[in-house]
């Protein structure tokens, strides 16, 4: 209502297979992107169209913009993907390589799969599906997950789902259905938009578009009041889209393209910022090391010594996860830290595999804490591309699992999702290392916890010393 009261007609299209369309659903597949072409092309040729196509939405219906868009309609002129994830593989379905079990549940666990078939047979032979599900029938993870244990016996119960289980790691299934790898295709003006808090899945995807695009571009880092129902973001920021079709498609100077290409929200002082790149050029890296009585400061790496504690596969609701927490003192000034973060972690396990989880968190003077962002890191993972990693944001392959050497010390560096906080007179930042996660603290986003368990020793200082990256904004 709010784009049709000024001059837009508002198209909506159930995807094929989904809805009253035929066909068999291709989630996001190079069917279902090449339908987003026809679409385009189809309302341009209608008598109430002028030929200038944009395209609007949240989540899965900004996903597939950036995808739509690489397939170049010539009379798609711009698109505004607000939230949408651009890694198909790192982004939504495994973190770090550690499978992100809460969405299976609370999403990807309801997708209508009324023509949904397992699309793995594209890419695999019936006798390599064969052989990966018996190797994950024998998993203890999948033996001990009566969900994970029905998905690959019955996959026509989510054929999805099955999909995703028997590709654990990254490769051309994942590659189809990712924007960036389709990023030199993208040829028009992007407005790429997001949340800080969708940390979990979407917000890394709009940091990814402003480094990968070269085409004009705008990015907004933001909030909104509400995230689902009827109303989405659209009644917080709807203002900001308009403008930028007005502009785009109807040839307006609305004067949005002579700001800054950058905004950002400031959180802790919860103001708006403009930037003209990212990471912000006056960033100042610096390490922050954890030591001793769970300390965590700049400066010296200090003397040695241990952290050990042990993931809890069968932890009751309600119960914290076992781990090792590192703090700032408290700060006697405002403390900025904008950008992407790494965790570079000396560590052992006593098993050949395990997943690390880290928090950075907000903690006030009364002692309680909230969530800025985090990481995740599954063991086997670690493998770094040196080519595609920088000192700040590690890159991870994730196209093989390579077996932990028991007990011996590995550095493991940990991609911790980009953020923007102030941390106030007073406050500390918190750094929580853990085995796993819960649906304690993480209802919707958390992970497959390993079930077997696994004695994880933190090392700092000394020859094995650890540290925080952080992006810290001088004042």
């Amino acid at each position: 209502r709010f784009f049709v009261s000024r001059g837009y007609a508002h198209v909506i299209a159930d995807t094929r297979g989904a809805g009253d369309s035929q066909g068999v659903y291709n989630f996001q597949g190079k069917t279902e992107q090449e339908d987003g072409y026809d679409l385009i092309e189809w309302i341009a040729a209608q008598p109430w169209c002028d030929g200038n196509v944009g395209m609007l939405g949240m989540s899965y219906f900004a996903v597939v913009q950036n995808l739509v868009a690489s397939t170049q309609p010539p009379h798609l002129k711009a698109i505004a993907p607000y939230e949408a994830y651009t890694d198909r593989y790192r982004h939504s379905v495994y973190h770090g390589g550690v499978l992100n079990e809460g969405f299976f549940h609370q999403w990807w666990g309801h997708v209508s799969i009324g023509t949904m078939q397992p699309l793995i047979f594209n890419y695999l032979s019936k006798e390599e599906v064969a052989q990966r599900v018996a190797m994950l029938m024998q998993s203890q993870e999948v033996q001990d997950s009566p969900y994970l244990h029905i998905q690959l016996k019955y996959p026509e119960k989510n054929p999805l789902v099955f999909d995703f289980l028997v590709q654990p790691h990254d490769g051309p299934y994942y590659w189809e259905r990712s924007a960036y790898t389709k990023f030199d295709r993208i040829k028009i003006p992007v407005l790429l938009m997001a949340r800080w808090s969708g940390w979990p899945i979407h917000l890394a995807g709009a940091f990814q578009g402003w480094e990968g695009l070269d085409t004009t571009k705008k990015m907004m880092i933001m909030e909104t009041k509400e995230t689902t129902g009827p109303r989405r973001p659209w009644r917080d920021h709807q203002d900001i889209i308009l403008r930028w079709y007005d502009h785009w498609l109807k040839g307006n100077d609305t004067g949005m393209m002579k700001e800054p290409p950058i905004n950002i929200l400031v959180k802790g002082r919860n103001e708006y910022r403009d930037e003209y790149e990212w990471p912000l050029k006056r960033t100042q890296w610096t390490k922050y090391w954890l030591k001793s009585g769970g300390a965590l400061a700049p400066g010296e790496p200090g003397g040695a010594g241990t952290e050990v504690f042990s993931n809890d596969p069968y932890i009751m609701q309600g119960k914290p996860a076992p781990g090792a927490d590192f703090s700032t003192a408290q700060l006697d000034k405002d403390l900025e830290i904008t950008g992407p973060i790494a965790l570079y972690l000396a560590a052992a396990i006593d098993r050949p595999d395990a997943t690390w989880v880290v928090t950075i968190k907000d903690q006030s003077p009364d002692g309680s804490a909230r969530v800025v962002t985090k990481g995740w890191l599954r063991a086997s993972h670690r493998k770094l591309d040196a080519a595609r990693s920088k000192p700040y944001k590690p890159y991870h392959p994730h196209t093989e699992s390579e077996p932990v050497p028991l007990n011996e010390v590995i550095e493991y560096a940990i991609e911790i999702k980009e953020t923007s906080m102030v941390f106030m007179k007073g406050h500390r930042l918190l750094l929580e290392v853990r085995g796993q996660d819960t649906q304690t603290e993480d209802p919707i986003w958390y992970h497959l916890c390993s079930p077997v368990e696994t004695r994880h020793t933190v090392h700092y200082g000394g020859k094995h010393a650890s540290y925080l990256l952080l992006p810290v904004i001088p004042a």
